[in-house]
């Protein structure tokens, strides 16, 4: 059985095509600039040569046909016929309140996902078009949506209760609802299968830190707080996002610079965080290497990103009491010792010591480590997220009728023994080349 899940932003779809009976991903890929004459499609297939097709993809319907066309091509592909894809995945961002877990897509569902997209301008259009776009090319098979927001239902009110005129709250929604639900999810049981517990026995802070970041308070394996909120501008310094500031700073701005709250809006959202303190870089890479050569705003975007993120952990750890474990995921949670370096420098007095060797060792996104000394009372891991195996695994759960919310049901991950082959495979390559990289492994069964 194939499972295909789709992952649609405004000019992209990510993809993946995963074999549920070997428990393999057969390819993944993304098409970019979707929408205009110049788009690209990179598709990387298991044991291909990575393949890449520059064709016009002028909305999300060709973009997907065209994906569709490149895994059943008799050389760059990986099934034979379309019809072997037997159910369909779909990255949602919001499901407001009307959703705590994942859910197959019906009209009355594709609809409450049109009546939210107030409260996700950005995301939800594009993931209602793909929803739309893949139902039209694949009719007569299930799609579910898998949601941001679904994991983090289970905060209680004094963590998404915003001190704000209450009716606000009853009347239009406006509320803290959290994202990266699937990246939390999977690292959370990931984590307590490195502290040999029980999800529902750990408490975690988990740091989701990538272009998008975010920060959860994991208590008894479920969210009890986090720092994105209404949408995902609120909390972290981002790659272009500005996350906490007074609000007053919006109107301020209107008045001094005469733009619109619109205008001030998009600025906050695209030309804000680690862009707007650097002023030209958003790839925390260039930011390293620019602070590096001595570029002096560079070296403050990256403390003031590692600063925020140390408030929060101090945060969190008061509001959890017990921290079992500190978790970094995502594209600079995996691969930014730098970051992590000083976000974590100075917490020893709240049991986090750090082990700076293990810190810089600890670059890769197929093995789990630890970078945190023998003696920290509180571990700190590196899970690379793998939000696609959630989606593939709410997928196939919900067309079998065997889908339970997070709490009654057991993903394949949670087990100590479980391996992700494809990473499994490209650990050993990457071993070859830096050795060093198996002092920080850590396996979820030797501890």
């Amino acid at each position: 059985m194939v499972i295909l899940t789709l992952n649609c932003g405004s000019s992209s779809v990510k993809y993946q095509v995963y074999d549920w009976s070997n428990k393999k991903v057969m390819a993944r890929g993304i098409a970019e600039r979707v929408g205009t004459q110049e788009a690209v499609l990179e598709h990387n297939a298991a044991g291909k040569e990575p393949y890449r097709l520059a064709k016009p993809m002028p909305n999300h319907q060709t973009a997907i046909e065209t994906l569709l066309d490149v895994i059943v091509d008799p050389w760059q592909g990986v099934i034979s016929n379309i019809q072997e894809v037997k159910a369909v995945g779909h990255r949602v961002l919001h499901g407001g309140q009307r959703f705590g877990t994942s859910v197959l897509i019906n009209p009355q569902v594709l609809q409450t996902f049109r009546e939210l997209q107030d409260l996700g301008p950005l995301h939800l259009p594009p993931n209602i078009m793909g929803i739309e776009a893949a139902q039209k090319v694949l009719p007569n098979v299930p799609h579910a949506a898998i949601l941001d927001t679904a994991w983090h239902q289970t905060m209680p009110p004094t963590s998404y209760i915003y001190a704000v005129p209450y009716q606000w709250y009853t009347e239009y929604g406006v509320r803290r609802y959290g994202f990266h639900g699937t990246s939390f999810l999977y690292t959370a049981k990931r984590a307590a299968a490195l502290l040999h517990k029980k999800p529902r026995e750990t408490n975690l802070i988990i740091c989701h830190i990538g272009n998008g970041a975010s920060m959860c308070a994991v208590r008894d394996g479920c969210s009890l707080d986090t720092s994105m909120g209404l949408t995902p501008l609120e909390g972290l310094v981002m790659g272009t996002r500005s996350g906490d500031i007074d609000p007053a700073i919006i109107n301020f701005v209107c008045r001094k610079a005469g733009l619109s709250s619109q205008e001030v809006e998009n600025a906050l959202n695209k030309k804000s965080g680690v862009l707007g303190i650097t002023t030209k870089y958003i790839d925390r890479r260039d930011v390293v290497q620019a602070a590096e050569q001595g570029d002096t705003l560079s070296q403050l975007a990256l403390e003031i990103e590692a600063y925020r993120i140390k408030k929060y952990i101090g945060a969190y750890t008061a509001a959890l009491g017990r921290v079992d474990a500190v978790v970094f995921t995502a594209g600079v949670g995996e691969m930014g010792p730098q970051i992590r370096e000083r976000a974590l420098s100075g917490l020893n007095n709240i049991g986090i010591v750090l082990d700076h060797r293990r810190n810089e060792i600890s670059r890769t996104r197929n093995a789990e480590t630890r970078i945190s000394a023998d003696h920290s009372p509180t571990p700190v891991f590196v899970i690379p997220t793998d939000e696609e195996l959630v989606m593939t695994e709410d997928t196939y759960a919900l067309m079998q009728g065997t889908y339970k919310v997070h709490t009654e049901f057991t993903y394949s991950f949670e087990d100590c023994n479980y391996v992700n082959k494809e990473r499994e495979e490209a650990l050993k390559k990457e071993l070859t080349k830096r050795p060093e990289l198996s002092e920080v492994i850590i396996s979820s069964c030797e501890g």
